[in-house]
């Protein structure tokens, strides 16, 4: 991933927040809108794309775009900053490897201890039947 390609193919669009501001944020345009096609990314290779892809699947628009938006501060530069932020964090964990499991048996305590439980059980079940009258 190169993030600095990745930077200059983002794109921002500022518009009316919702967010704190009173007066202030019904005059300016604070919210930022953050675009990023992953897809046509340069800053990618084909694996990491397919990885974004898969992961982020649920976050992705139907036109292939990933879209973040921030609106909790009141100025549009740290708008703007904590989304790049955001964005950096999403694809890193998106591009996370999982740790492969290692196979191994259960321990010699562990299997007595499920026979124990087994047995235990077992004689619980059994006294509740009526006695045998031979």
């Amino acid at each position: 991933m190169e993030w600095g390609k990745i930077i200059s193919e983002l794109k921002y669009r500022a518009v009316r927040s919702s967010g704190p501001g009173g007066q202030h944020v019904n005059k300016t345009s604070t919210k930022v809108e953050l675009t990023f096609n992953p897809s046509a990314s340069l800053g990618l290779t084909e694996e990491e794309k397919f990885m974004i892809l898969e992961k982020l699947s649920a976050r992705i628009s139907k036109e292939g775009k990933l879209i973040l938006q921030s609106d909790q501060s009141r100025s549009q530069s740290r708008n703007k900053e904590e989304a790049v932020l955001r964005l950096k964090e999403l694809l890193e964990e998106a591009l996370k490897k999982p740790k492969v499991r290692k196979a191994t048996k259960p321990s010699k305590a562990s299997r007595q201890k499920r026979l124990d439980n087994k047995r235990h059980h077992a004689s619980k079940k059994a006294g509740r039947k009526p006695p045998q009258i031979d």
